[in-house]
């Protein structure tokens, strides 16, 4: 076991590249069981999460070989197994990304129910109506059992935008004979790496970055190089830090268009940022002030899919909203658990009234002092970290294997921008 201690109060500063988009990433190593050819995978980010995707690859027979940082040959040749190993699908809930391009190549998957965040309720209901609109069957007791004899394209209206949802169908359809359209997709930058990604590989998607996706089967897919985009959820939380410990960062490596959702929902706490052929610069003098919707009313944070405000930077948020002058509402949809870690805030100085499970009002500033902390899940374990950074005094986090299934190598990348940080291990 080992946690972070961290020694609050001083400023980051400094440069650093972005990671490669997780939530591309994972969905684009899946993809590479419809193919017998090689596929080469590039910015991969090296983190837990990514390596428990590639041994489950390795499990089930694929030929997989790091070729270089962040590099990874894959060859799915033979598929000698259809069941994903339990010890491994428990432990990240993308190990349901399985499903589609498995029962796709061999008719057959048998998984136990995914694991990864406890952030409420994570319905699978959405993957099942999409994979039996395509002609698979399903079965759910201790395990769940897809199979199917042929796939056939379908018109698919999805019951609500979900990502992985939309990568399964996605995944299955593109081999599926016939036409297939998705309606009410979902259509976040990771999907669209995964729609780019396949249409390399000779697959025939449309509407790429829109919610109705219309894809042609074709009989078989080749290999592939492809580059994994930034990972926009990192990048925030970056922002937030420099923000929040009134320092300085440069990242290179983004894309300015998918930082749009969140420039409008920064600018409403007084940060912003500027972005030059791929560089973000965050500079130390920010306002840290609430801008207050006309009429002085308090301004709401709140998430929705994609172009809307993504629901993965609402902790993140919080913690940044406890360092401004003003009071915001944080509302939070899509998960009923997400905003249950702001005791551990308010335990540091905070004042945040948690309304329900999904809102919060958030009135700062607030002297936070440090305290000792147990990260939930991978973004609310980050901003446990930026919360202790900005805080008096030593902090101390437990449970860091959680954060480091979405954060490249954290700890050395924040002692580079001069964070006072240790990773120790405890008996």
């Amino acid at each position: 076991m080992y946690e972070y201690q961290i020694e609050g109060g001083f400023p980051i500063k400094g440069t650093i590249t972005a990671s490669g988009n997780k939530n591309a990433a994972l969905p684009c190593i899946a993809a590479c069981l419809l193919t017998e050819e090689e596929v080469i995978l590039r910015n991969i980010p090296e983190i837990e999460d990514t390596g428990v995707m590639l041994k489950i690859l390795q499990a089930l027979g694929a030929e997989v070989e790091k070729t270089e940082e962040h590099v990874w040959k894959i060859k799915a040749e033979k598929i000698e197994h259809s069941d994903i190993p339990a010890e491994l699908s428990k432990k990240l809930r993308a190990s349901i990304l399985f499903a589609g391009p498995l029962v796709a190549r061999t008719g057959k998957v048998t998984t136990l129910p995914p694991g990864g965040d406890v952030i409420g309720r994570r319905r699978l209901d959405t993957h099942f109506l999409a994979l039996e609109e395509l002609g698979a069957r399903i079965t759910v007791d201790s395990k769940i059992e897809f199979t199917a004899n042929k796939l056939k394209g379908a018109d698919i209206f999805l019951d609500e935008a979900s990502v992985t949802a939309t990568e399964n169908a996605v995944m299955a359809a593109v081999v599926a004979e016939g036409m297939t359209e998705i309606t009410n997709a979902a259509s976040e930058p990771h999907i669209q790496d995964l729609c780019n990604m396949l249409n390399l590989m000779g697959a025939k998607i449309s509407g790429i970055g829109s919610n109705i996706l219309h894809i042609e089967g074709v009989k078989k897919l080749h290999g592939c190089d492809f580059t994994v985009g930034p990972d926009f959820m990192e990048i925030g939380s970056y922002i937030g830090l420099a923000a929040v410990t009134k320092g300085s960062i440069t990242i290179k490596g983004v894309r300015e268009k998918e930082l749009r959702p969140l420039k409008n929902s920064f600018n409403k706490l007084g940060i912003r940022w500027e972005v030059q052929d791929g560089t973000l610069t965050v500079s130390a003098t920010q306002a840290l002030k609430v801008n207050t919707d006309l009429g002085g009313m308090i301004p709401k944070i709140d998430d929705s899919p994609w172009p809307g405000f993504p629901t993965d930077l609402t902790s993140i948020m919080t913690v940044i909203a406890t360092q401004v002058e003003g009071t915001v509402l944080i509302f939070e949809k899509m998960f009923e658990s997400r905003m249950f870690f702001v005791d551990k805030l308010i335990s540091m100085g905070a004042r945040i009234t948690l309304c329900d499970p999904h809102r919060a009002v958030v009135s700062g500033p607030s002297s936070l002092h440090g305290e000792h902390l147990v990260s939930p899940d991978v973004r609310a374990g980050m901003a446990m970290v930026i919360a202790a950074l900005a805080a008096h005094g030593e902090s101390r986090i437990s449970n860091v294997y959680q954060i480091e299934r979405g954060y490249e190598h954290l700890v050395e990348r924040l002692q580079s921008l001069g964070a006072h940080i240790e990773k120790v291990y405890i008996d």
